[in-house]
């Protein structure tokens, strides 16, 4: 008993994480976070900002894997074939829903084959224009596309993303004509509308703020349902479109059919990571908003988003690279 309460102590764990025949801190075995993207982008930091945290709290040393391609689908096959013993976890972007619509078929469920965790983290975007538009705001924005109908160009990083969608879902929704012009990845196309080749763009705001306030780039409009606290003269594209909302989101799966009690076990542990100050603030650097909910309310979040991107997709006529 003391030597267990030692153990507690020592590695400072909530004891909720330990107690139980399926305490994870019973295994040498690496918990692997696979991330389907490159290293040094968005999901990547946030896997391994989380899994730094995780690891202390699970007693566990936890890595972060990247498996790129196929719009997360390599990292996303992988896990939903993994055993689902907590060993192999994904951590996954909005391409999840999304592709669930994009492709025509895929090689696992995005349903049945992972057990939802938590959300992470949602990460607005904005919609940026070369300071040569004119047009200040996102109500003139529309009225200058409907006045001059396929004369604007959006920059696309990549084609089925997040942010591509985001303006697709802005044009279905405004009823404005601008045209998609695709890049292979997110710094061509935001260097082309810096150099006014291109004339707008939905960009991640860690990745576009800089420019703003150097007054290289205008910022019409935000993704997020309110105005963000960076930019507060900025409005919410809602202001204008009723209900628009398009926020990336990374979220922590498991494989399908993991046990409730060790599912639970692992989602305490990322939530408490999530919540402590130092992974707080990190994610927020990001720019990035800490969410940390619970694997029921991610669950029912991950079907919403389906839903809500198919019918993009299907007005988009996007497909998969």
């Amino acid at each position: 008993m003391t030597s267990r309460r030692h153990l507690l102590l020592t590695l400072g764990a909530a004891p909720a994480l330990w107690q139980g025949p399926l305490a994870l801190a019973q295994s040498n075995t690496p918990i692997r976070i696979l991330v389907g993207a490159p290293a040094g982008g968005s999901t990547d930091t946030l896997a391994r900002t989380l899994a730094i945290e995780m690891g202390r709290l699970l007693g566990r040393t936890v890595i972060v894997e990247n498996r790129p391609g196929a719009g997360g689908n390599i990292a996303a096959d992988a896990v939903a074939k993994a055993a689902p013993d907590g060993n192999t976890l994904l951590m996954s972007f909005t391409s999840h829903a999304i592709n669930a619509s994009l492709y025509k078929t895929l090689p696992f469920d995005p349903i049945k084959d992972f057990t939802p965790l938590t959300c992470v983290a949602t990460s607005p975007s904005v919609l940026v224009a070369n300071p040569a538009v004119p047009a200040k705001d996102v109500r003139e924005l529309i009225a200058l596309a409907k006045a001059k109908p396929g004369k604007l160009n959006f920059a696309i990083g990549a084609v089925g993303s997040s942010l591509h969608l985001a303006g697709d879902a802005f044009k279905m929704q405004s009823g404005a004509y601008i045209v998609n012009i695709p890049y292979r990845g997110t710094a061509p196309a935001l260097q082309d509308v810096l150099a006014g080749q291109v004339e707008l763009m939905f960009a991640a705001v860690g990745n576009a703020q800089a420019q703003i306030r150097a007054g290289k780039l205008k910022a019409l409009g935000v993704t997020s349902a309110q105005r963000l606290p960076a930019f507060p003269d900025v409005p919410a594209i809602a202001e204008v479109l009723p209900g628009y909302e398009s926020s990336a989101w990374f979220g922590l799966f498991g494989p399908g059919q993991m046990n409730p009690e060790l599912a639970k076990r692992i989602s305490d542990a990322a939530r408490q990571a999530i919540a402590s100050p130092d992974v707080k603030r990190r994610l927020e650097h990001e720019g990035a908003v800490p969410v940390g909910n619970s694997p029921e309310e991610f669950a029912r979040f991950v079907q919403a988003e389906m839903r809500r991107w198919a019918k993009v997709v299907q007005f988009s006529g996007a497909k998969p690279e």
